[in-house]
């Protein structure tokens, strides 16, 4: 939100006021709190009638400076709020030093400092450098017409420093110069509305800013003030915590720690998810003959998805299966389970629509959302007379989780979790919760209510969700997707947008539609978006009104889905969905770094270069994992421009060498991409590519590529559950000379390859190989 009129004056109707000095300060240990009035004080009169700020500064973990700014303090609590933790042993993280008349409070190589006998200030310094200040306009609050109160903060921006993050945003990448509501609403991949909005963001200058509040908070990026990231609230306090670095992989980790970390999903997720789409016609033969044609044809499934018209229309949700089109829903998932190899996802939302016979059970036990009047909230939007199920009661989570229990009893793998973000204002809920601060974070609790269920029915490491909304602390339930994408190559490239934006937000798992959701993707866009997909963390073939199964975007197709001939779409489906299945022990890696520590599988850039400044603004391209680079490509003819950083770089899928750093202008037929792995890496490659789940220590292929004379790598290869054994491998050079060895000896072989197409096979048992590179090779 927006309060001043430009630099000199207010918008009409607004009154503001900002801390200006320092009266009083209370200090202790650990933590400082200041007494700041919001005029100059000349003499004991000025005491009087005017405002006191009330700023307390501390730490709940090292490395993160809270500061919590509060005008009056007597209005009611009624909660929700984000689950915030300490690391083990830092409640109390802090340490408050004293020099004259200023205080700093040190956690850490952060620190907050302020000079109490100045104009009020508050910098933050890390490293011996100021990272950011709330200056004179930094702490306050405004009064708007309507006669709303907005508690405000300002952090500064210097020069050159950019901003990332506040959620899956489709907007530009960066956002300096935009206005962002943290407000869950349903709007698509193309406006500035957005599904998951977290009031978290990152810079390139070493620290990111966590907004405490589940309600809206208003951001201006360098919009109202140019110089200035500001955020408001409307509520008398605004709590935010500056988490220190230095690196934004540090950012996120101490960010992660704070919010929690995202739970590792089940090895199976990662194969390919096929959908029956939304509004297209089907039954069990559709479902089977889409199977029986991906198998044909040599696609590996992993799940297969049914979409809302499981259940029979108007009555979602009822947790029925329609039994006019499927009669035998546990002999069908038998079937596919037993003999394709599937795991099954349905489809659910948080609504009991008028027409489910859960509606009239749901409203007299109470778990449904009610108006200040006693009376259910209801509107026709999406379901006639639709109501909301009230995950604040404990009883109504608990009735909901056991309709779940049901399914999953009937051979019900995991659950698309959509929707949740549409919730009204104008209601009271079960447990008091304020309604505006109810609004974000109802999906938090519809996803933990789900997740929750699927760990207890099929254990730790076994759950996984497909979600479309989110806020701070969803990412402990993945997996989410992008929402709705229109079928262009435009909103190919906006997806991508926004799942960089979630990933430097704190989400370690995120998918989309292959192909787009609305409307029918071109051929081209179909064969594009494929390879984009598949080199996802998570890889789902979803639409709207239209199947997405490979084969209907081939020449010889008429969208029928019964064709046999395979054409260039089942081609490049195939070969990235085996490619995906080889790069399992790499990906499963990347997937336990983003549940230890929070760093997303599919990274910005900025991630792994962020002293590179030509990384810092680029979105068309990502590092997936450490050591794998993709360029999607968003154009028919196969032209792409990329960025290539420093060293030398190898294509995965032809061997070309590239060199950075650079921008490459190149041409891809729809079999390839930009696809490169990184100089100094040890790529694992999987001995299968039928199926996502093996063990992927058994015949494994370490690709070594441009490792420094001197240069030693560790690379850890999972197991695919607790019950298979893991790897690891130690490669270091010396000279020409490179040496791998292994931990412990391997049941199977596994094979070396060497720069210049040098291959070394070890047979079972071994624990040491050495290879010699070529003479002209040289140290990268």
């Amino acid at each position: 939100m927006k309060f001043t009129d430009g630099y000199w004056m207010m918008r009409d109707g607004v009154e503001a006021s900002y801390a200006t000095e320092i009266a009083d300060s209370r200090v202790e240990d650990d933590r400082f709190t200041l007494y700041a009035p919001v005029r100059h004080l000349r003499h004991r009169g000025d005491t009087l009638n005017g405002p006191l700020l009330t700023v307390e500064c501390f730490s709940p973990a090292e490395g993160v400076i809270g500061v919590r700014a509060t005008h009056h303090a007597g209005t009611t609590d009624r909660g929700p709020h984000f689950a915030l933790r300490a690391r083990e042993g830092q409640e109390t993280a802090g340490k408050v030093t004293r020099d004259g008349a200023a205080l700093e409070l040190a956690s850490g190589a952060l620190a907050v400092r302020v000079d109490t006998a100045a104009p009020y200030r508050l910098d933050f310094t890390a490293d011996g450098r100021t990272l950011t200040s709330a200056e004179a306009r930094g702490t306050g609050y405004a009064r708007t017409p309507d006669g709303a109160h907005h508690s405000l903060a300002q952090l500064s921006l210097g020069v050159g420093e950019l901003v990332y993050g506040l959620g899956e945003r489709f907007t530009p990448f960066t956002r300096n110069g935009q206005s962002v509501d943290i407000w869950q609403a349903d709007g698509g991949t193309a406006s500035e509305q957005a599904y998951k909005n977290v009031p978290f963001h990152l810079t390139n200058r070493g620290y990111g800013v966590f907004v405490n509040h589940p309600g809206q908070v208003s951001y201006e990026v360098g919009s109202e003030a140019v110089g200035q990231v500001q955020f408001s609230v409307e509520d008398q306090t605004l709590e935010y915590y500056v988490i220190h670095g230095p690196t934004p992989k540090a950012i996120l980790d101490r960010y992660t720690a704070l919010t929690g970390r995202p739970a590792l999903p089940p090895a199976w997720s990662f194969g390919l998810w096929l959908s029956t789409s939304f509004t297209t016609s089907y039954d069990e033969e559709t479902v089977a003959r889409f199977v029986r044609g991906m198998a044909d044809r040599g696609i590996p499934l992993g799940v297969f998805h049914f979409d809302c018209f499981w259940m029979r229309a108007y009555q979602w949700c009822d947790f029925t299966w329609d039994p006019e089109v499927f009669p035998d829903p546990e002999g069908m998932l038998r079937r596919l389970k037993d003999e394709q190899g599937l795991r099954i996802c349905v489809w659910i939302n948080p609504y009991i629509a008028q027409k489910s016979p859960l509606f009239a059970e749901a409203a007299a036990l109470g778990h449904l959302v009610r108006r200040p009047d006693g009376s259910v909230w209801q509107w026709d939007m999406w379901q006639a007379g639709m109501g909301l199920v009230d995950f604040t009661s404990p009883a109504a989570r608990a009735w909901y989780a056991d309709k779940l229990r049901g399914l999953l009893g009937q051979g019900v793998d995991c659950f698309k979790t959509d929707f949740g973000e549409r919730v009204p204002t104008d209601v009271v809920w079960h447990d008091g919760s304020d309604p505006e601060r109810m609004h974000n974070y109802y999906t938090h609790l519809y996803n933990r209510t789900v997740f929750e269920t699927l760990t207890e029915e099929r254990g730790e490491g076994e759950a996984v969700l497909f979600a479309r909304s989110a806020t701070a602390g969803g990412q402990q339930f993945p997996v989410h997707w992008g929402g709705d994408c229109e079928s262009t190559f435009g909103a190919m490239a906006e997806s991508l947008r926004g799942g960089l934006s979630l990933g430097l937000s704190g989400f370690g798992f995120w998918s989309h539609d292959i192909g787009g959701f609305e409307g029918t993707p071109s051929p081209e866009v179909f064969k594009r978006w494929v390879p984009f997909g598949l080199l996802s963390s998570h890889s789902r073939l979803h639409g709207s009104t239209s199947y997405r199964v490979p084969w209907a975007f081939d020449d010889n197709a008429n969208g029928s889905g019964d064709e046999h001939r395979d054409g260039e779409a089942v081609a490049v489906t195939r070969a990235f969905t085996r490619l995906k299945h080889r790069l399992m022990p790499y990906l499963y890696r990347a997937a336990q770094q983003a549940a230890e520590h929070g760093t997303p599988v599919l990274r910005a850039m900025l991630l792994d270069f962020s002293d590179d400044p030509a990384c810092h603004t680029l979105d068309r391209q990502y590092m997936l994992g450490d050591d794998l680079l993709v360029a999607p490509v968003f154009s028919a003819d196969g032209t792409v421009e990329y960025y290539v950083p420093d060293g030398e770089w190898t294509h995965l899928l032809s061997g070309e060498r590239v060199r950075g750093p650079g921008w490459r202008h190149e041409r891809y037929g729809f079999d390839s991409l930009p696809l490169l792995i990184r100089p100094g890496a040890v790529l694992p490659l999987g001995a299968r590519d039928d199926t996502a789940v093996y063990d992927w220590a058994h015949g494994v292929t370490l690709r070594v590529h441009g490792l420094a004379d001197g240069q030693s790598v560790t690379t850890r290869i999972p197991g695919p559950d607790p019950t298979t054994p893991g790897a690891v491998f130690h490669t270091r050079r010396q000279g020409r000379r490179i040496t791998v060895e292994t931990a412990a000896p391997l049941p199977g072989p596994w094979h070396v390859h060497l720069d210049g197409d040098i291959r070394v096979p070890a047979s079972p048992g071994e624990t040491r190989v050495t290879g010699a590179l070529p003479e002209a090779d040289s140290p990268s």
